[in-house]
């Protein structure tokens, strides 16, 4: 996997726990679980789109590249649906704005990365 894959992808795992252990924290373990739940749904998706587009662009052809960039967004789409709909079918408890700030959280990281490259 790529370094700043790989980068990304830890950080947004250790900004879910940070969150996961202040909810903890302030609120309750209910909204700590939550958040790790709405964490794991934003890195999941993102490794879904990350293994998707990298296993299909492969090739130099930008037509290519921007087709598994495309499957890999929708992937990544798709997990992201499936997640939440398993979450609010399965766990009766969540928090639900602990879990789309631990969810919401993962894209910080992406404005992380980018000023990292500047």
């Amino acid at each position: 996997m790529h370094p700043q894959v790989s980068w990304i992808l830890s950080r947004q795992v250790a900004l879910t726990i940070f969150l996961a252990i202040a909810a903890g924290l302030v609120l309750d373990v209910n909204a700590a679980v939550s958040v790790v739940v709405g964490g794991s749904i934003g890195v999941v998706a993102n490794l879904g789109y990350v293994l998707r587009a990298m296993r299909m662009s492969s090739v130099n052809d930008p037509v290519k590249v921007y087709q598994a960039q495309a499957a890999g967004e929708g992937f990544k789409f798709l997990l992201t649906l499936v997640g939440f709909a398993l979450v609010f079918l399965g766990y009766k408890d969540v928090a639900a704005l602990p879990l789309f700030l631990g969810y919401a959280s993962t894209f910080v990281i992406y404005w992380v990365a980018l000023l990292k490259q500047r």
